[in-house]
């Protein structure tokens, strides 16, 4: 009979243990329950390694994520729409950015706020984009020898 009552104990914390994993997993990649933000929009010429759910970060603190990526037919273009955390005021100057978090890391879009004193609307389109670098154009440009004209 004990033998029962201590399978029955491990069991459940084994269950305990598993339901708190995925607690903290669905908390740590952002599953979790959303927090309420703002849309904002960009149009980038090169999206290379953003996907939705991307972080949209500020001063390195993640700020919202990407929410929409689509393929403009007329600019040949990625419009990309993200969200913003309420609170958050922006500029209307600012710049958008995608960085890449080092050599073998993810690209994340970094928001880099301007001097206006006047700030984005819901629904606003930040114009100053800077699109992604390409790690394998730029390794192509130093084994060629790049232009040396």
């Amino acid at each position: 009979m004990s033998a029962v009552k201590t399978e029955v104990a491990v069991g459940a914390g084994v269950v305990a243990i598993a339901v708190g994993f995925l607690i903290y997993a669905g908390q740590v990649t952002g599953l979790s329950a959303s927090t309420a933000g703002y849309p904002l929009t960009a149009s980038f010429r090169s999206l290379e390694g953003v996907s939705v759910g991307t972080d949209v970060r500020l001063a390195g603190v993640k700020i919202g994520s990407v929410t929409g990526i689509s393929l403009n037919p007329q600019t040949f273009r990625a419009d990309t729409e993200f969200t913003v955390l309420s609170g958050i005021e922006l500029p209307d100057d600012s710049a958008i950015v995608v960085s890449s978090e080092g050599l073998l890391g993810g690209n994340f879009v970094e928001i880099l706020p301007g001097g206006s004193p006047f700030n984005l609307e819901a629904g606003a389109e930040i114009e100053d984009t800077q699109s992604s670098v390409s790690l394998v154009g730029l390794l192509m440009k130093f084994v060629a020898g790049g232009d040396s004209e």
